[in-house]
């Protein structure tokens, strides 16, 4: 495969980062917290089992100085649920295993993509057939950004 073909590869493959964000954990991002669930049939007055107030600070970010948010674009990672204009919560603390989802930098490119480690041999995976799997080889510049822990989306 020549590099131009290579190029385009990774190109199309890991266009699918818009934007990083730095988490902060200075600003506490509260809400209230209801001590009853959220019936899918008929309402129930909420009101009165108000528990307290929620951070969400501290239920996503495990890791503040090393946390940050990403922003997707495009569809490349549909079948892990992760669909364009999600919000993604990343922590490069945490250790990456075979499996999880990551933010990779391939050459020039960021990407969001599956990690599957099989006898020593690394590839960055789409969840969506219409892209191509990046198999990463010793000539390929490329480091992994963290371990994507939530991601959030619009319904």
């Amino acid at each position: 495969m020549s590099e131009r073909t290579t190029h385009a590869k990774i190109t199309e493959s890991c266009s699918n980062v818009l934007a990083i964000y730095q988490a902060s954990s200075l600003s506490q991002l509260t809400r209230p917290l209801y001590q009853t669930r959220v019936s899918a049939g008929y309402p129930s007055p909420a009101d009165d089992y108000l528990e307290g107030r929620l951070d969400l600070n501290k239920h996503l970010i495990k890791h503040p100085v090393a946390t940050y948010y990403v922003k997707v674009s495009g569809d490349s990672m549909i079948g892990e649920r992760i669909y364009d204009g999600d919000l993604l919560v990343v922590d490069w603390a945490e250790e990456p295993s075979d499996g999880q989802i990551i933010v990779a930098r391939v050459e020039n490119e960021f990407c969001v993509k599956l990690l599957r480690i099989t006898d020593g041999q690394v590839r960055l995976c789409s969840a969506n057939k219409k892209y191509p799997d990046i198999e990463v080889t010793a000539d390929l510049d490329w480091e992994i950004w963290g371990r994507v822990l939530w991601s959030v989306h619009k319904h």
